[in-house]
């Protein structure tokens, strides 16, 4: 249940121009500091995921696991999607949450 209204928030937050994704647009908007959340896949190469814990880690962006790079892809309506970035706070904020309560 919670897990389709994340894809759902993706997909909306895609629409609205609030999401960056795919690698390159999303360590742009990491080091110009317009990411509000950084989310990478579980099957991403771990070499991608280091990539983006590290860079978020510099710049003080939070990054969080989840989905596969088919379901990301699928949610805000492109291909496979090892990375995506959230610019609305609001939408971050919501999702992490969301993320937070499946956790639990």
């Amino acid at each position: 249940m919670k897990q389709n209204k994340i894809y759902g928030l993706l997909g909306l937050a895609a629409k609205g121009r609030n999401l960056v994704s795919g690698e390159y647009a999303v360590e742009k908007a990491v080091k110009e500091g317009r990411a509000a959340l950084v989310i990478v896949a579980r099957d991403a190469s771990g070499n991608t995921g280091k990539k983006f814990e590290d860079k978020c880690s510099y710049y003080g962006t939070p990054v969080l696991t989840y989905g596969t790079k088919e379901e990301l892809g699928h949610a805000v309506g492109l291909q496979e999607r090892a990375a995506i970035a959230l610019l609305d706070e609001g939408l971050a904020r919501t999702i992490t949450r969301y993320l937070d309560e499946l956790q639990d």
